[in-house]
C-alpha cells in the first residue's frame, strides 16, 4: 500500500468529505478520489460510501482507518527517531489557542520552541474551544488548549489550571474593584460572545444554577472588540484576568471579583485519543506545561 494513499484515505475519512479533504491536503479533488479508489481496488473492498452529507466509512473502511492511523504514526515516529540522531526533533505541530491566552502565551512558547526544536515547525491558530475541539478530532490540530472542554471519547484532556472570571467595567473616577455577588451580575448589561463560546456557556450555566438569566446587551465574538465596547460604556463583560491585562484598554477598565459563587473557567490541554502524539508533539506539550507554569508564578 502506498503511504500517500493511506494519508489521503485517513483525511477523507476523518473529515467526512472529499471536498474538505482536498482543501486540507491541497490536492485536486479528482486526483484525491482517484488515489482513494486505487486503494480500494488494491484491497478489493469499498472503504467509503457516499451519503447526503459527504462520505462515511464502511465496515472495511473503519478497520483500515485504525490500521492506517497506526501506520502513519509509526512512519512519523521513524522519521523523528532518525532526525533525533542528527540532534533535534523535526516535524510540524499544529497548535490551537483560545484568543484570551494567545497574546500572553504565543511569544514565550514560540521562543522556547525555536530554542529547543530548531528543525521543527510550529503552526499556531486561534479559535473557540468548540471549533478547536472539532479540529482535534478531524486532524486539523494536533494539540489545543480548551476552556471547559466537553467530554468526548475522541479526546484525551488534561486539566492545567482554573481561572477566576471577573466582571469587567469601565473605570469611573475612583471606582473600586469590589467583589460583586453573581446574582447582581444578572442585572448588568453584558457584552458577551455568542453561543457556543465557552465563557458564554459557563456564565449561562452558573446563572441558571441560582435561578437567574444574563442581561445581554450585545453579542460580540471578538475579545478586543468587547473590551473596546466596555471601555466606551456600552456595557460590562465577564472575562479572565489574562484577557483584560493584555488589552490596550486595561488602564481604562476595572475588574470586580465575582462571588457567591465565583465563576471559574477550567483550562485543559487536549489531544486526539485516536492518534498517539509524536515525539515533537510530546515535546511541545511539555513546553506548554512549563510556559503556563511560569505565567501562573508571575501572576
Amino acid at each position: 500500500m502506498d503511504l500517500k494513499q493511506l494519508e489521503y484515505f485517513v483525511r477523507v475519512a476523518e473529515l467526512g468529505s472529499f471536498t474538505r479533504a482536498s482543501i486540507a491536503l491541497d490536492i485536486a479533488q479528482p486526483a484525491l478520489s482517484r488515489q482513494v479508489r486505487l486503494l480500494e481496488v488494491e484491497l478489493r473492498q469499498n472503504l467509503l460510501v457516499r451519503n447526503g452529507r459527504g462520505v462515511a466509512t464502511t465496515d472495511a473502511g473503519k478497520v483500515l482507518l485504525e490500521h492506517a492511523r497506526g501506520i502513519l504514526y509509526q512512519v512519523d515516529r521513524a522519521r523523528e527517531e532518525m532526525a533525533r540522531l542528527r540532534g533535534a526533533p523535526v516535524g510540524r505541530v499544529a497548535l490551537g489557542l483560545p484568543p484570551s491566552l494567545s497574546k500572553v502565551l504565543t511569544v514565550p512558547l514560540t521562543r522556547a520552541f525555536r530554542a529547543r526544536m530548531p528543525d521543527a515547525s510550529l503552526s499556531i491558530s486561534e479559535g473557540l474551544s468548540v471549533t478547536m475541539q472539532h479540529s482535534l478530532i478531524t486532524g486539523g490540530l494536533d494539540v489545543a488548549l480548551l476552556y471547559n472542554a466537553v467530554p468526548s471519547p475522541d479526546l484525551d484532556t488534561t486539566p492545567l489550571l482554573e481561572e477566576d472570571l471577573y466582571l469587567v467595567e469601565r473605570k469611573l473616577g475612583g471606582s473600586a474593584c469590589t467583589p460583586i455577588p453573581l446574582r447582581e451580575v444578572a442585572g448588568k448589561p453584558l457584552v458577551i460572545p455568542r453561543r457556543p463560546n465557552a465563557i458564554r456557556m459557563l456564565v449561562e450555566t452558573e446563572l441558571a444554577n441560582i435561578g437567574c438569566h444574563p442581561g445581554i446587551t450585545l453579542e460580540i465574538d471578538s475579545i478586543p472588540a468587547i473590551l473596546d465596547l466596555v471601555a466606551d460604556g456600552a456595557g460590562c463583560a465577564i472575562l479572565s484576568k489574562y484577557a483584560v491585562s493584555t488589552s490596550e484598554k486595561a488602564a481604562t477598565l476595572s475588574m470586580r471579583p465575582i462571588i457567591e459563587p465565583p465563576i471559574r473557567s477550567r483550562l485543559s490541554l487536549a489531544v486526539s485519543s485516536k492518534r498517539p502524539a509524536t515525539l515533537t508533539q510530546q515535546a511541545i506539550i511539555e513546553l506548554i506545561r512549563e510556559t503556563i507554569g511560569e505565567l501562573v508564578k508571575a501572576r
